[in-house]
């Protein structure tokens, strides 16, 4: 029984704080642009456009893909030199880099994959919800002159939020707990600039077998979570209409 010593070494662990700081902004990076993108595509995709059935096949493949064959896909984009990212910022002239291998650019280049793959997951929410959206209502702001806009700001979005609630948790719940896409591009690097909180957890307990440590950092994880998912119930579910 070692008490609370497992916690007091945490507390002076920088990697620990380090990691923590990446994970918050891994989710403030993935969490807002993967719902905005998610309610941007449903709303097209609910509209009258050609090929909408392809448009939304199209919009939800990431999702059905296992994240280590997405990883492998991305890294490929991000390979220096012959890489597709490469390949079209050469065309504009700029040298070639180090994507994954850049602490200014490691991180940033896995909040875009993880958009890529979760924004069209949580399409399909808000897809079935705008379904959900009596036409009748359309028919009467139509009548009264009120423009797309202001009907989506003032009924179509307020009668979303039960769904933004529960993508919400899931978002942030995902930003905190993927860590296949980590493994293959980049193993936390270079210099922990991508290790996310979950990752380290594998780290100190697989690799350091400090299964004490790894144990007290998942107390800490779920606590986390619990918090956030606590207080998005406290301070969201006032502004959810579900009627």
């Amino acid at each position: 029984w070692v008490g609370g010593d497992n916690y007091r070494a945490m507390v002076e662990d920088p990697v620990f704080w380090q990691v923590l700081g990446n994970n918050i902004w891994f989710a403030v990076g993935t969490i807002p642009a993967s719902i905005a993108l998610a309610i941007l595509m449903a709303v097209w995709v609910n509209g009258k456009v050609a090929g909408r059935g392809l448009l939304r096949l199209a919009f939800f493949t990431p999702t059905v893909l296992p994240m280590i064959a997405v990883a492998n896909i991305w890294l490929f984009f991000y390979t220096p030199g012959y890489g597709l990212l490469d390949q079209i910022t050469g065309l504009v002239g700029l040298p070639s880099h180090n994507w994954l291998g850049t602490r200014s650019t490691a991180l940033p280049c896995l909040i875009v994959v993880t958009i890529w793959k979760e924004a069209g997951f949580f399409m399909i929410f808000y897809l079935a919800a705008l379904q959900s959206v009596s036409p009748s209502l359309h028919e009467a702001a139509a009548l009264m002159g009120a423009g797309r806009w202001y009907f989506f700001r003032r009924v179509t979005f307020p009668l979303l939020m039960p769904t933004t609630l529960f993508v919400l948790i899931n978002a942030v719940i995902n930003s905190f707990r993927l860590v296949d896409h980590i493994v293959v591009m980049t193993k936390g690097g270079p210099d922990n600039a991508t290790a996310l909180l979950l990752y380290y957890i594998y780290d100190v307990g697989f690799k350091f077998w400090d299964a004490g440590y790894a144990a007290a950092l998942t107390l800490v994880l779920l606590v986390i979570l619990a918090t956030f998912a606590v207080g998005q119930f406290l301070f969201i579910d006032r502004r959810v209409h579900y009627q």
